[in-house]
C-alpha cells in the first residue's frame, strides 16, 4: 500500500484537474487560467528541487531542450486544454487526453520507427481508433454545449501535442533527473503563459473574482501541479516506470467521477461505449508482456495535467 498510494494519490490529483480547470475558465479567460495555474506551480515545484537538493545546471543545449519542452508541454497544451474546457465537457477532457495522449505517442514513435509493435499493441491501437470514433459520434451537440465537438477536437489537439512534448523529453530524461526538468520546463511554460495572458487582464476585474475562485486555483497550483510530480516520482522509484505507466488509466476514471460530482456533468451511452473501447484499446497498445519501459515513461505518464 505505501508503494502504491502515491501513484494513487496522484491520478487523483490529476483526475481532478480537468472539473477544477472548468471552474476557473468560468470565471476568467482561458489564457489567464492557464497562467496562474502554473505561474504558481512553478514557483512551488522550483522551491522543492531548491530544498531537496537536486537542482541541476544545463548547459546550453539542455536549457534549449529544457525550453522546448517548457513551450510544448506547458505552454501549448494548456493554451489547448484551457481553452477545450470553454466549449466542452471536464469529462469529455479527462477522457480524450490521458487516454489517446500515449496512443499517439506509440503511434508517432512507431511511424518513426523507434519502436517495432507487436500484433497485439496493432490491434490495441486500432481498437482505441474505434473506440474514440464511437465516442465522437455519441457526442450531444444541445444548446449547453454547441460547440462541444470541436471543444472535443481541440482535446485531441492537446494530447498530439502532449505527444510531441513526451517524444522530445526523452532525450532530456536521458541526461537529467527527471524533477528538475520537469520544474525547469515549468517555469519557462510559465512565462509563456504569462505573457499570452497579458492581453486578457483588461477584461477581469479582481474585485469579482470570488474566494472559490482563488481556493480552486491554489488547489490546482498545489495538489495537480507541485505536490503531484513528486509523489509520481515517489511511485515510480517503488514500483518501476512501467506500472507507474499502467497506472495511468485511472486518471479518466477520477476524472468522470470528480466531473459528476463537481459539475453535474455526465457521458452518453454512447459515449460510455467509445470510452471503455478507447481505454480496453489504449491499455493494449501501451502495455507490454514484459516490463522494458525506461524513465521515458515517466514523462509519458505526466500527460492530462
Amino acid at each position: 500500500m505505501r508503494r502504491y498510494l502515491p501513484l494513487v494519490l496522484t491520478m487523483v490529483f490529476w483526475g481532478s484537474s480537468f472539473a477544477t480547470s472548468k471552474i476557473t475558465v468560468g470565471a476568467v479567460p482561458a489564457p489567464l487560467a492557464a497562467a496562474l495555474r502554473f505561474v504558481g506551480g512553478a514557483v512551488i515545484l522550483l522551491a522543492v528541487v531548491l530544498a531537496t537538493g537536486q537542482s541541476v545546471r544545463l548547459d546550453r543545449r539542455g536549457w534549449s531542450m529544457v525550453g522546448l519542452l517548457g513551450l510544448l508541454g506547458v505552454f501549448g497544451y494548456n493554451i489547448l486544454f484551457f481553452l477545450a474546457l470553454t466549449m466542452a465537457p471536464a469529462s469529455d477532457g479527462s477522457m480524450i487526453v490521458p487516454v489517446l495522449s500515449p496512443v499517439v505517442t506509440t503511434v508517432i514513435t512507431a511511424v518513426l520507427g523507434r519502436d517495432r509493435l507487436p500484433r497485439r499493441r496493432w490491434a490495441g491501437l486500432a481498437f482505441a481508433a474505434a473506440g474514440a470514433i464511437v465516442f465522437f459520434v455519441g457526442t450531444p451537440t444541445d444548446g449547453a454545449a454547441p460547440h462541444r465537438i470541436l471543444g472535443d477536437l481541440v482535446f485531441v489537439a492537446a494530447a498530439v501535442v502532449w505527444s510531441a512534448y513526451t517524444i522530445c523529453g526523452r532525450p532530456v530524461l536521458r541526461r537529467f533527473p527527471p524533477l528538475p526538468v520537469t520544474a525547469y520546463a515549468c517555469v519557462v511554460g510559465a512565462v509563456l503563459l504569462a505573457c499570452a495572458a497579458i492581453p486578457t487582464l483588461g477584461h477581469v476585474r479582481a474585485a469579482d473574482l470570488t474566494g472559490e475562485f482563488w481556493l480552486v486555483e491554489i488547489y490546482l497550483m498545489v495538489f495537480p501541479t507541485a505536490v503531484a510530480f513528486p509523489l509520481f516520482y515517489r511511485g515510480v522509484r517503488g514500483l518501476g516506470p512501467a506500472r507507474a505507466a499502467t497506472m495511468m488509466f485511472l486518471v479518466p476514471v477520477f476524472g468522470l467521477v470528480l466531473a459528476y460530482v463537481l459539475l453535474g456533468e455526465t457521458v452518453s451511452v454512447v459515449q460510455g461505449v467509445g470510452s471503455a473501447a478507447m481505454l480496453a484499446g489504449a491499455w493494449l497498445a501501451v502495455t507490454e508482456p514484459r516490463a522494458k519501459m525506461t524513465s521515458d515513461s515517466g514523462l509519458q505518464t505526466i500527460s492530462s495535467v
